[in-house]
């Protein structure tokens, strides 16, 4: 079964990942452990915040891969220990966000059982520049000519 996109008008070129992201959100979105928020902390950062309770600093793992942040999480069984009501279960956890192009993670911290993550966006580049244009049908000479004179502005 075809599926109906949005991003299919050809006047959106370069667009497919959007689609893509929009599936990781929806597949990510679905799991509530551990529960987090988001916050805004300066005019250009972020702050994600994971509850995180019992967890150790060994136990966590952040990582970003492909414009996604993923915070995973595994906690090691304790043989040694008799449990003769266990209510707090030892859970393996994978939380996924998806950031935006530019934003970068700026650190992170694990304090009283909250794993706090900050994410800053720098402010962009904006960079333009001139198209040389060739004179004749395109590809006539096998290649496209742009010139790499850049104004910043």
């Amino acid at each position: 079964m075809n599926r109906l996109s949005a991003f299919n008008s050809p006047l959106l070129l370069g667009f497919d990942h959007f689609e893509q992201l929009l599936d990781r959100v929806a597949k990510s979105a679905n799991d509530g452990y551990p529960p987090y928020n988001i916050e805004r902390i300066a005019t250009d950062g972020l702050r994600i915040t994971l509850a995180v309770a019992g967890f150790a600093r060994g136990d966590l793992q952040i990582a970003a891969e492909d414009n996604q942040l993923i915070v995973r999480g595994h906690q090691k069984d304790d043989d040694e220990r008799v449990y003769v009501h266990r209510g707090i279960a030892a859970r393996q956890f994978q939380r996924s966000f998806v950031l935006a192009e530019g934003i970068e993670i700026a650190g992170a911290a694990l304090d009283n059982g909250l794993l706090h993550i900050d994410l800053v966006r720098p402010e962009p580049e904006v960079v333009s520049r001139i198209i040389d244009i060739d004179a004749g049908p395109p590809g006539s000479n096998g290649k496209m000519s742009v010139n790499t004179d850049q104004q910043k502005g």
